[in-house]
């Protein structure tokens, strides 16, 4: 699911701050928007556009952070707005709404782990690909 691979070239410091922010960026979204999902995104979103011009690594770890946050989009909207058809609604709990909840929640505990987990390693300078999202920024960032 993650995985270290080498990067054309070795980050300079500034660099790998930047590239952290774009991670740590989410995190923060998180905490003062979590009934929001879309909160993240749009934190994200800023990051990347702000550092697009910037260097490979950075704009790469920010095109990384805002395709899974994308993803996560989609994931936490259809939470909220299922529990949220339950609380207002004439919806009812099923099993299949608990079982999509913990789901969520686990898929949401996970990101937030390997975003952490990629935060500390690329502010160290090295390189963190995800499995399916590192794939995506590298179709779409160029060097």
């Amino acid at each position: 699911m993650i995985k270290q691979t080498a990067f054309p070239y070795i980050p300079h410091e500034d660099e790998a701050e930047k590239a952290t922010n774009g991670y740590l960026m989410a995190l923060v979204a998180v905490i003062l928007g979590l009934p929001m999902p879309i909160i993240n995104l749009l934190a994200t979103a800023f990051f990347y556009f702000h550092n697009r011009k910037g260097t490979y690594f950075v704009r790469w770890h920010c095109m990384q952070a805002l395709a899974a946050q994308v993803v996560f989009l989609f994931i936490n909207s259809s939470g909220l707005y299922w529990t949220l058809s339950i609380l207002f609604g004439t919806n009812e709990v099923t099993d299949v709404y608990i079982g999509y909840m913990i789901t969520a929640v686990l898929f949401n505990v996970i990101e937030l782990a390997v975003t952490i987990y990629t935060a500390i390693k690329v502010r160290q300078g090295i390189h963190v690909q995800w499995w399916c999202f590192g794939t995506f920024a590298n179709a779409v960032t160029k060097a």
